[in-house]
């Protein structure tokens, strides 16, 4: 059977940040979720980790990365073991050491949640089995990254010199940390929009520009619309706030309605990591731009190709041929 392997495919590779991958390697993954697609779809059976089991360790709520991660790993005929604070020995005290020393034992790959930002580096160290970072407080999220530029590329063909516009809480959202150093590799310009107590760090704005990047910061969501190919909008998250008082003045800031897409593009898209709160009314729902939902589902392809690299699984070029 012919198969395309990853770059460094033969062995096993963490992912903590998106600068463990060259952009080689983002398209060749890229492209691997896409063959993948009818197996997330259901419609072909490849059990490519048949005999692999996963442990899902989840520190923080989650919904869609949760259950992405296991669909992906079910689908290609693996296991999974789950765990989370509430019902493990972590509500009794166990360090996270002691923790990853026993996921180390019960799987062959650990996807990791953590509200301590660089959590996920520290488990990779501690262990040998392969790690993905599966968010780390308010640092780095790459596998939902990767999936949004999965989505971004699915829409417009390429990830090359599109316009993209930010939107939300830029100073803690990590979706948009990692998918803006993403962007930057690939030639985009970025708008970052957000109220001016929720900007995006002084110190990844200055990375991004030190890349080359075309960086407009602002307050205005409806002057960006027009010339945007991607609006990605994020909720306020009001579990990142040190102080309640704080996340109300900011609540509800930026909330876009089908109404303000009548001067977009006909080919911009709307996303959105989810889950929303008010921030895009239902209305949004049903038009030509809303692409939510689809990069949601686009999860379970991308993070299929991500296990399959970390743990130097082939993907065929013709899958479940």
């Amino acid at each position: 059977m012919a198969a395309l392997g990853f770059v460094g495919g033969e062995g096993m590779s963490d992912l903590i940040t998106m600068d463990d991958l060259s952009n080689d390697e983002i398209l060749e993954i890229l492209d691997a979720a896409e063959r993948l697609l009818p197996v997330a779809n259901g419609d072909v059976y490849a059990p490519l980790l048949q005999g692999k089991v996963l442990g899902n360790l989840f520190f923080e709520n989650s919904t869609r990365t949760r259950m992405s991660f296991e669909s992906a790993m079910k689908r290609l005929g693996g296991e999974v073991v789950n765990l989370s604070s509430v019902g493990s020995s972590v509500a009794k005290g166990e360090t996270l050491y002691d923790t990853m020393q026993m996921v180390d034992g019960y799987s062959d790959i650990a996807v990791i949640r953590h509200p301590r930002q660089g959590a996920a580096q520290y488990s990779a160290d501690a262990i040998e089995i392969p790690v993905l970072n599966a968010g780390d407080g308010a640092g780095n999220h790459p596998t939902q990254t990767m999936l949004d530029l999965f989505t971004i590329r699915q829409a417009h063909g390429t990830l090359e010199g599109l316009n993209v516009v930010l939107v939300g809480d830029l100073r803690y959202g990590r979706t948009t940390h990692s998918l803006s150093h993403a962007l930057v590799r690939f030639g985009a310009k970025l708008t970052l929009v957000s109220p001016e107590s929720l900007r995006m760090p002084t110190e990844i704005v200055g990375d991004l520009q030190s890349h080359g990047s075309d960086v407009v910061e602002s307050e205005n969501l409806a002057g960006a619309i027009a010339d945007a190919d991607v609006i990605y909008m994020t909720r306020i998250q009001k579990e990142r706030f040190p102080d309640e008082d704080e996340y109300a003045k900011v609540a509800g800031i930026y909330k876009m309605t089908a109404d303000d897409l009548a001067v977009a593009k006909a080919g911009m898209i709307v996303m959105h990591p989810l889950p929303r709160v008010d921030e895009i009314d239902p209305s949004v729902d049903s038009t030509q731009h809303a692409r939510y939902f689809q990069q949601a589902f686009n999860g379970v392809p991308t993070r299929m190709a991500l296990l399959c690299r970390s743990l130097g699984v082939e993907v065929p070029k013709e899958v479940g041929e």
